[in-house]
């Protein structure tokens, strides 16, 4: 990408646009890239003189080859060992204090839009997160207006009802973020239940790659259970634990000799923690070093 002119490129005035389009439309870092690299080429062989609107060409271009790499990956997904998480996404501290654009990178709306179909997430996208008009989203699908619409309003309702309800107070997830780090450290039982919801369930992707639970664990008790055994585990015995932003919320950054080997996200209800999800999937962690942290939309 280093042939670009300068930094008027219309490709690199709206590369962050483009990252963030693809990462929501696909959850993961490393496919988002490759996206952007394809499109990057597309653009740089296209007949700018017949180029009337460069940002929505490029915008159409993402959005197109995220929906082939979406069908694609879903049934490669068919085949995925144990839970299917996003890969995490180290964010901006500045996110996290917009309620709604944190909610629309978050890794429980990124699990909610696995449940739409390819279309209806790429419209849900540029209409509800993106702004875009119905209209243009039918040119940059190529489908009828009114085909678009319908599926907007499909796509909503499907989110809408599966959104999950959560506290916004961020003083509060500091605080339970903090006290759950420090009873996981000190294998505390019993404090690790009383920060967990009774509906808790737990979620752990390690692909085949690592240890982790090959289905999802509901209850307090056996959540509870699970996580203090797991970390009892000798060779886990130097992990640390720090609170870092992760898809626009707080949540646990996990390391082990100075690598990044794992990141805790979690939704909290009422003061308790009713959702973890845990990706340790080595090859899931790209987005969790510094240089490739999301100042992005």
């Amino acid at each position: 990408m280093a042939d670009a002119k300068d930094e008027q490129d219309p490709y690199l005035e709206h590369r962050r646009l483009l990252f963030a389009t693809a990462y929501r439309m696909l959850g993961s870092v490393t496919d988002a890239e490759d996206v952007l690299q394809d499109t990057w080429l597309s653009w740089r062989t296209a007949d700018r003189d017949t180029v009337r609107h460069p940002k929505a060409y490029l915008v159409r271009t993402v959005t197109n080859l995220s929906l082939n790499r979406l069908t694609s990956a879903r049934a490669t997904r068919e085949t995925y060992v144990g839970p299917w998480l996003p890969e995490p996404l180290l964010t901006s501290p500045d996110i996290a204090a917009e309620t709604e654009l944190a909610d629309s990178v978050s890794t429980a709306m990124l699990v909610v839009l696995e449940t739409l179909s390819p279309v209806e997430r790429a419209v849900f996208l540029l209409r509800e997160v993106f702004g875009y008009s119905h209209a243009e989203i039918a040119e940059t699908l190529e489908r009828p207006e009114p085909t678009v619409r319908q599926i907007a309003h499909r796509a909503r309702a499907h989110v809408q009802a599966r959104r999950p309800r959560f506290d916004a107070d961020q003083a509060r997830r500091r605080q339970v973020t903090t006290r759950f780090m420090e009873a996981c450290a000190g294998g505390d039982l019993n404090a690790v239940m009383e920060l967990l919801a009774p509906e808790v369930t737990a979620w752990s992707d390690g692909g085949g790659k690592v240890t982790a639970a090959r289905r999802p664990l509901h209850g307090t008790d056996r959540v509870a259970r699970w996580i203090v055994g797991f970390l009892a585990k000798p060779e886990l015995a130097a992990l640390t634990m720090e609170p870092a932003v992760i898809n626009g919320e707080l949540g646990v950054l996990a390391t082990l000799a100075g690598h990044t080997v794992g990141a805790l996200s979690f939704d909290l209800a009422d003061g308790r923690i009713q959702n973890l999800r845990f990706q340790v999937n080595p090859e899931k962690l790209s987005g969790l070093t510094p240089d490739n942290s999301l100042a992005r939309p």
